[in-house]
């Protein structure tokens, strides 16, 4: 994959019609309001256009020196009255109608086409944001956030500004051009053929123009996208920027990332400068030919060239009139093919998102894990990243192989290893957040690709290193997961888990906001309120990952305690680089590059006189004893190799 690649590139590739597509999956549901304001704007244009021939009709008939019959195109004459005054009264009362039912029905066109347009934007939002929540893991290790930010900002308001402004756009010019030809060709249709000639050379002109200007969107589109990603990486690490002096080096980064998207906005805007004032030129031409052929006509009482019969003021009055309402929406065609090709673009995007493939989800025949006892066997398990949709060269390669172990209901395993062996990897796949390569695993003798994703995540509890908090109260982020679970419960939870203390001493208790990732709040407090969190959920199994690595010695003495108080008649997965927080572990498996290397208790391990007992010696400082083959790994491993995860 190109560095300048998202993972769904590939995808939107592939896309074939995303117009016509859009229109299938979002517009056939709600096509009645997109019925109504096509409706509606065809009789707010249709009453628009009888003015101008009203007023022609009465040129004729009541205000010229030789006045002739009074006639409107289309309407038998055996309708129309015979008297003057009527004749004056009738064209008033039409010409006011018109205006009348112009305006209701553009405002019935404005509601029905903004609810439809804004309706299709909520829905696409939506979806594209719970085909986001589907995907696997994998899609989420490239790291695209700003891809999908983009798809959910930009690319669905490019998709409603399409909707709401060029669909109906290119709705009421269809109208009117067919509409005013209609009439044209019915008072006169030597003139028409004169006022009509630019519109063979406008749709040739419109052609050539959508083609050359379709890869100049898509180029502008991932500019953006690659753009917002730099922005959000930005501010998520300034922390890091700041401490390490690198703003000016982020600053020289993010204008990078501007200004390719500078660069190809401008390419799209030198090819629209140059088609609009070649559309409204064609569209005056039209204008111009109509006024010199027809004044001509008129004042020389002469029909010019190979044209024949008389043309009347009003009708020469009217063809002016028509001719300039033609001229507008024309000249607006170019906005219109704009619009189109940017929603082309942003429709491939999005259905781009939608096409990544999900592997892993459940199966037709998944059955619900039901009062799980907690059994956990890990059957010749080998996995690596480089089979996953979107893995690239630096997750690529195996990072488990004939991974085997069995953990009954109630024990407690330990993983360590050094930097970089598989340990995190391991407990991924028992969460299925990756499925296996070969191999199995199993919970109560159900593989977990045979259960339901809601079921075994339900009876799987995770409390991570890396606690994440969601802005919102503290309350909120400790039921997160458990959304019925009532105060009463939450507080017994945070109890549990050492925190009420603490949260009872905060502004607003229970109701205080933690902030963005709970950054009101310190590491251990955020440690707590997640294992209060865990504690609520009230899983079978239970996953530790280095979840006291990153607090000080007190607080990580009062959240051991939590962890043993919620490990307890659990079975329990243990994470650790601290080896004295697993010493009562029943089992100790030791990873190495990937592999079960040793497996036994704290005292058997270290009697082995193995990895493990290195490990030991190392966090007891007896550095002088490492193992040359030790030093040489680990050298290795600080150069980049190895699961990043752990």
């Amino acid at each position: 994959m190109r560095a300048d690649e998202s993972v769904f590139d590939r995808y939107r590739a592939d896309v074939e019609r995303p117009l016509l597509r859009l229109f299938r999956v979002y517009g056939l549901p709600r096509r009645a309001w997109l019925a109504v304001g096509v409706l509606a704007n065809l009789v707010a244009q249709s009453a628009s256009l009888l003015p101008p021939v009203v007023l022609g009709a009465a040129i004729d008939a009541l205000f010229a020196d030789d006045p002739g019959p009074y006639t409107l195109p289309l309407v038998p004459d055996a309708w129309l009255p015979t008297g003057a005054t009527e004749q004056f009264w009738l064209s008033a009362a039409l010409i006011v109608g018109s205006f009348a039912v112009t305006a209701a029905f553009t405002w019935v066109y404005g509601v029905a086409a903004n609810r439809f347009a804004h309706d299709v934007m909520h829905a696409v939002r939506t979806d594209s944001f719970a085909t986001m929540q589907r995907l696997d893991m994998s899609f989420f290790d490239d790291k695209q956030t700003g891809e999908v930010m983009a798809v959910l900002n930009n690319d669905a308001g490019n998709l409603e500004v399409f909707l709401d402004n060029a669909l109906m756009n290119s709705t009421r010019l269809v109208i009117m051009v067919g509409g005013i030809a209609v009439v044209l060709f019915t008072l006169n249709w030597q003139l028409a053929l004169v006022t009509l000639v630019a519109v063979p050379l406008i749709v040739l002109f419109t052609a050539w123009f959508m083609r050359a200007i379709a890869p100049r969107y898509r180029a502008r589109q991932s500019a953006v996208a690659a753009f917002n990603t730099r922005i959000e990486n930005a501010i998520s690490g300034v922390e890091l920027t700041k401490t390490t002096g690198s703003e000016d080096y982020e600053t020289e980064r993010v204008f990078d990332a501007s200004h390719r998207v500078f660069d190809d906005t401008m390419a799209v805007l030198r090819l629209s400068y140059f088609y609009r004032p070649g559309m409204e030129l064609l569209a005056g031409l039209s204008f111009a030919a109509t006024f010199v052929v027809g004044g001509y006509w008129l004042f020389s009482g002469t029909a010019p060239g190979p044209f024949s019969g008389a043309l009347t003021a009003g009708t020469f009055v009217t063809f002016l009139f028509m001719t300039q309402r033609f001229v507008a929406p024309l000249a607006e065609v170019s906005n219109i093919v704009d619009q189109v090709q940017n929603a082309r673009a942003s429709a491939e995007r999005v259905f781009g998102l939608y096409d990544v493939p999900t592997h892993v989800e459940d199966s037709p025949d998944a059955v619900a894990l039901t009062d799980p006892e907690g059994r956990v066997e890990y059957d010749d398990v080998t996995f690596g990243y480089a089979d996953t949709p979107g893995s690239d060269a630096a997750t690529a390669g195996t990072v488990l192989e004939d991974v085997h172990f069995t953990v009954e209901g109630g024990e407690t395993l330990a993983l360590v290893g050094p930097t970089g062996a598989g340990k995190s990897t391991v407990l991924k796949l028992l969460m299925r957040l990756y499925d296996v390569d070969s191999g199995a695993v199993r919970v109560d003798g159900h593989d977990v690709r045979d259960v339901t994703l809601d079921s075994l995540r339900s009876a799987v509890g995770y409390v991570s290193q890396d606690t994440f908090l969601f802005d919102g109260t503290v309350a909120e982020n400790v039921a997160y997961g458990s959304f019925d679970a009532t105060h009463e419960a939450v507080v017994e939870a945070a109890k549990a888990a050492e925190a009420h203390e603490f949260i009872e001493a905060l502004p607003e208790g229970y109701d205080t906001r933690v902030g963005e990732r709970g950054v009101k709040l310190s590491g251990g407090q955020r440690q707590r309120i997640a294992i209060a969190r865990v504690v609520l959920q009230d899983p079978a199994v239970l996953v530790l990952d280095e979840a006291t690595s990153a607090v000080d010695t007190e607080t990580e003495l009062l959240i051991q305690r939590s962890l043993d108080r919620l490990a307890a008649d659990r079975t329990t997965f243990v994470i650790a680089h601290r080896l004295s927080t697993v010493k009562e572990a029943d089992t100790i498996l030791v990873l190495d590059e990937g592999r079960v290397v040793e497996r036994g208790t704290h005292e058997g391990l270290l009697a082995a006189d193995g990895l493990y007992a290195t490990l030991w010696g190392v966090q007891a400082g007896d550095l002088e004893t490492l193992p040359e083959t030790f030093l040489a790994r680990t050298t290795r491993r600080s150069g980049g190799d190895g699961d990043a995860d752990d």
